[in-house]
């Protein structure tokens, strides 16, 4: 099989599960997703008959602007598709059509940091603070932790060996939420260096929130790294161990190539795949995983959003944060996909 058809073929199966994913969150959320809806249109319809004093000073009486309100919301319904059952077909298709838009009406309770109440505007704002928090975690960890894996499967059993693999086990004993809380105690309160909220306190229109932002991340960044470049090494070594036993290695030695050549040109290269897909699980992991770190640190993104929606349940917020969170672990997996498929060609026959 091409590369190409392989691309392909992978893109086709996992816009088939989004798909799937879609079809499976609006069969449970159902008729209660459209008592919001009707719940939304009836709110806004109201407030913009309100604010129009000259529209409203046209009524006789009460009686009639209520008759004119109701059947403005009838129509609006209508043009919706809120008249018929969410499980007939054309409903199914909007409302999958509306989702893959991003158009998820409005948010019950919540809102952007300049007031919208729109499900996409508030998602849109709190996406990219979650990518640049876990994505530059997980480059860091994977940096330093390829780094030290290499050192610690050319020297088994040494010194440095063990040390790692006695740090990546204690590391991976302790929760995230846990070290969070100690390190704020101890960097925010102790030692007051950083602080405890990782929420800016200037507004996003300020020239110097991006230098706030970077300078609130960096005590979630330090945690998310201590937890997590020690079992990344510890993978590392072990996937290495295995390709400096392989036939090839030994070959390459025997003709006089050196160590670290052998080592970082030909065998981290032979154990990229499975380091590729690990990275990638961990990248998508931590994007679905940030609720309970973003809400130790107060960090403004998508985990904060999650937490503070399910704790109003906010239906919008959450099927809309759903969706996202879904797209981009299939994205992950589709992009693992791809470079394994590039490092290993045997994949592309199956």
């Amino acid at each position: 099989m091409g590369f190409k058809k392989y691309l392909a073929k992978r893109a086709i199966t996992m816009f088939g599960v989004l798909m799937a994913t879609l079809l499976i969150t609006i069969a449970l959320v159902g008729s209660n997703m459209d008592t919001i809806l009707k719940q939304s249109v009836s709110l806004e319809l109201r407030q913009q008959i309100t604010n129009n004093k000259n529209l409203v000073s046209s009524f006789k009486n009460p009686e009639q602007l209520d008759a004119y309100v109701n059947n403005q919301i009838n129509q609006r319904e209508i043009s919706l598709g809120l008249d018929q059952p969410w499980y007939t077909p054309y409903r199914l298709g909007l409302s999958m059509y509306r989702i893959l838009t991003l158009d998820f009406g409005h948010a019950k309770f919540l809102t952007s940091d300049t007031g919208s109440s729109d499900v996409k505007d508030i998602i849109l704002e709190k996406l990219p603070r979650t990518i640049l928090l876990f994505t530059t975690a997980t480059a860091i960890v994977s940096f330093v932790g390829i780094f030290l894996g290499s050192i610690s499967a050319s020297k088994v059993n040494s010194k440095i060996d063990r040390i790692t693999s006695g740090f990546a086990i204690l590391s991976s004993s302790f929760p995230v939420w846990w070290v969070g809380i100690i390190m704020i105690f101890l960097f925010a309160f102790l030692y007051p260096i950083f602080p405890a909220r990782a929420t800016p306190e200037v507004s996003p229109a300020d020239p110097s929130y991006i230098t706030s932002l970077l300078y609130h991340m960096t005590l979630p960044l330090i945690t998310l790294v201590l937890i997590g470049f020690g079992s990344w090494a510890y993978l590392v070594r072990n996937f290495l161990v295995g390709v400096l036993q392989e036939d090839f290695v030994l070959a390459k030695r025997a003709i006089g190539i050196g160590k670290k050549k052998i080592l970082y040109r030909h065998a981290l290269k032979n154990a990229a795949p499975p380091i590729i897909t690990v990275l990638a699980l961990s990248l998508s992991g931590s994007l679905g995983g940030a609720i309970i770190t973003e809400a130790v640190f107060d960090w403004p993104g998508m985990g904060r959003l999650y937490y503070d929606a399910i704790s109003v349940l906010d239906l919008p917020v959450i099927i809309g944060a759903t969706y996202v969170l879904t797209a981009f672990f299939l994205v992950s997996i589709f992009v693992a996909d791809v470079l394994y498929g590039y490092f290993d060609p045997r994949v592309r026959r199956q």
